[in-house]
């Protein structure tokens, strides 16, 4: 009798250990797999910020030749300034997707006062700077698809079982979606009026 229960208590020190061994295997994979992801979502993070980069860079010049023509807008030029500045300086991936939600919607407004001024629709160095700035926004629009894409998927790996018990142990960290706020939804309105 004895040596039966020493038997069974073996054959449950070698079931713990393999049901350990294999619970060990499994986390690394998913450490891996979390990394991986991990410096995909960064490295797409960095694409976007390329992309409003090159948004940034051509601002300037697109709205010197605006204010030839629309001098009195210095509202929306200061917005559109502003937003610039605060995209500069964003430190966090927070504050980046604020700062470029907000130069999106001073751009929106920039724009609005653009119909008005067919002159300036027809300024080829105007013309040349819009097709630049719609390839980068449409750029932007990609980008920030692909970014969210790299974050669902990570987020996917984090929630499933085993894995959120690795990505716990490990601290891997939730990663924002970019997303357009609510108030960026609406067509901009300008008043003339003023």
């Amino acid at each position: 009798m004895v040596i039966l229960m020493q038997h069974v208590r073996t054959v449950r020190h070698w079931n713990i250990v393999l049901i350990m061994m294999a619970a060990l295997a499994a986390s690394g994979c998913s450490y891996n797999r979390f990394v991986s992801q991990e410096e995909a979502i960064k490295a797409q993070l960095a694409q976007v910020d390329n992309q409003l980069q090159r948004r940034n860079d051509l601002i300037p010049n697109l709205v010197e030749t605006v204010k030839g023509y629309a001098s009195h807008e210095q509202e929306v030029f200061r917005q559109v300034s502003e937003s610039r500045a605060k995209l500069a300086g964003a430190q966090t991936t927070e504050q980046r997707f604020q700062a470029a939600n907000e130069q999106s919607a001073a751009l929106a407004r920039l724009l609005v006062i653009v119909e008005n001024y067919p002159l300036l629709k027809a300024n080829e160095s105007f013309a040349r700077l819009m097709d630049e700035l719609a390839g980068t926004e449409n750029r932007i629009a990609v980008e920030r698809m692909r970014y969210n894409e790299k974050v669902q998927e990570y987020s996917v790996s984090r929630r499933q079982f085993p894995s959120n018990l690795t990505a716990k142990v490990f601290g891997f960290k939730e990663y924002p979606f970019f997303q357009t706020p609510p108030e960026n939804r609406r067509a901009p309105t300008v008043d003339f009026k003023k």
